[in-house]
């Protein structure tokens, strides 16, 4: 089990403006602190910093993302440097007690798995990660088993598995239903609403915290709206960018998951978290903006 006492204490050593944000609690025993609604993510955009330049537009965004409020990041190997980068800027801004790190496992085999884990702890500088989760159900028996040994070892927090292609919703539900999770992690938009039919609701029944990949849909959604203004609507749920806008669609969903939007600059962290913000979307304006989507 997790222990509550420095998790809470964690919660504790947030900012003020972290605590202002509007965060949400995670359904169950394992995760008594909450999380704000809008994470980060790493994928693509952390890659790799070839100069300063890069490297330093990571330090800022890292920082700017926590003096808002945020401390949800994900990550993962497969991320080309994406866990190194991380930890060195997380050990540089003095960062880690005021974040709640996923990362993941993606490997065919148990000692392939052990490899890779460790490594994690590794390039993330960490001797605790808050999350693993199994990746794409890669060896998902064999590596879920080892994040259930290494969570009752005290060195993860919590645990879950991962997907992002529909074509694996039929056995990731089957999964969810075999396996006891803490956390999974769905592809979900405004334009890709399949796992709310079946995958997030499980996992509401389940008592299993949610967050979302791909909350842009792999960037359909900004190539669809390019250069059109914002629907009137925007301002009744205080959304000031088609960023904000799908993200609200999102973070308004009655399990409340967590997006986390690949961010690597200062202004789309400003941007983006504002989407966590009242006023949300409600049953109606949830249906108006998939009409709406629908019709482009």
């Amino acid at each position: 089990m997790i222990d509550r006492r420095t998790l809470l204490a964690g919660l504790a050593a947030l900012p003020l403006a972290a605590q202002a944000q509007p965060r949400i609690s995670a359904r169950i025993d394992r995760l008594p602190r909450t999380l704000p609604q809008i994470g980060l993510g790493t994928a693509r955009r952390w890659e790799d910093a070839p100069d300063a330049a890069t490297l330093g537009a990571l330090r800022d965004t890292l920082s700017r993302f926590v003096a808002l409020g945020g401390s949800v990041i994900d990550t993962a190997p497969s991320y080309g440097r994406a866990e190194e980068l991380l930890g060195q800027l997380i050990a540089e801004l003095s960062l880690r007690d005021r974040l709640f790190i996923a990362t993941k496992v993606g490997a065919d085999d148990r000692a392939t798995g052990d490899t890779q884990i460790e490594a994690s702890f590794r390039k993330l500088r960490m001797t605790r990660i808050d999350m693993i989760a199994v990746h794409n159900l890669r060896d998902i028996a064999n590596q879920l088993a080892r994040t259930r040994e290494l969570r009752a070892a005290g060195r993860v927090g919590s645990i879950g598995a991962t997907t992002s292609f529909d074509r694996q919703y039929a056995d990731f539900e089957a999964m969810m239903r075999r396996e006891a999770l803490d956390f999974i992690q769905v592809d979900y938009a405004l334009d890709n609403r399949g796992a709310a039919e079946r995958i997030i609701p499980l996992a509401q029944e389940r008592g299993v915290a949610v967050m979302v990949n791909l909350p842009f849909g792999r960037g359909r959604l900004f190539e669809a709206t390019r250069g059109r203004p914002l629907p009137d609507w925007a301002a009744e749920i205080g959304a000031a960018s088609w960023a904000q806008i799908f993200l609200k669609y999102i973070v308004s969903h009655p399990t409340r998951p967590i997006a986390i939007p690949g961010m690597a600059q200062v202004r789309y962290v400003e941007d983006n978290l504002q989407a966590a913000r009242a006023p949300m979307p409600d049953a109606a304006m949830r249906r108006r903006m998939e009409i709406f989507i629908d019709s482009l």
